[in-house]
């Protein structure tokens, strides 16, 4: 029996996400704190509450503080025309970023948002001068939780595992799933219960990508 769907390849951590991805969508319905840079017209009623101004041709002052999702708020960011500009979220700030920086395996990503690496590398689209500084986090958080989170997968073969499962992010649970996936197929196959053994999709497509380039 075929599946109802088949996933799509997230793009959030590259440069545009991809929105025939649901981990995408979802991930681009995220709100981020932003404010107001130019008068918007007739767009108070929308999102001033009622008594402040909220008649229909009523403009969005400038000075005026909101939560935006991603995509409207990449949708409405202009370098040259500066029409909002972009808080960053707590966990991107400095003070998280310390946490992180000291000891990111004891974060719970989840809870502090489901699409932390995406999400995060979308809001390089925007202007701030924290960027490097976020990136760089990004990474290392990413780097120094890896290890346990393969290591886990690894050695936890039909163990209860929804705890630690349930403080990764959507990026993390991908491959603690994949590393469990080979787990499973390699006791299988060790069992004699598979025929053979495949090459991994990352394999796969590492060695589409190297004969591109040699033809190239």
């Amino acid at each position: 029996m075929s599946e109802a769907y088949f996933p799509v390849e997230s793009g959030a951590l590259g440069p545009e996400e991809n929105f025939l991805s649901l981990d995408d969508i979802l991930m681009s319905q995220e709100k981020l704190p932003v404010r107001v840079e130019t008068p918007m017209p007739r767009l108070g009623a929308f999102f001033l509450e009622r008594g402040a101004g909220s008649e229909p041709d009523h403009p969005l002052p400038q000075g005026t503080k909101l939560e935006l999702p991603l995509w409207l708020a990449k949708g409405l960011f202009d370098h040259k025309r500066r029409i909002l500009s972009v808080e960053l979220p707590k966990m991107y700030q400095e003070g998280w970023r310390t946490v992180f920086s000291a000891d990111a395996n004891v974060v719970d990503l989840h809870k502090m948002g489901p699409h932390f690496y995406g999400f995060g590398s979308q809001l390089l689209h925007f202007d701030s001068p924290e960027n490097a500084d976020i990136s760089q986090s990004l990474l290392k958080t990413f780097i120094g939780r890896f290890r346990r989170i393969m290591d886990s997968s690894q050695n936890s073969y039909n163990e209860d595992t929804s705890a630690l499962v349930a403080r990764l992010d959507e990026t993390e649970r991908g491959l603690f799933q994949t590393g469990q996936r080979s787990l499973n197929d390699f006791q299988s196959w060790e069992k004699g219960q598979a025929s053979q053994i495949t090459a991994s999709s990352l394999v796969q497509n590492y060695k589409k990508r190297k004969f591109t380039n040699m033809e190239d």
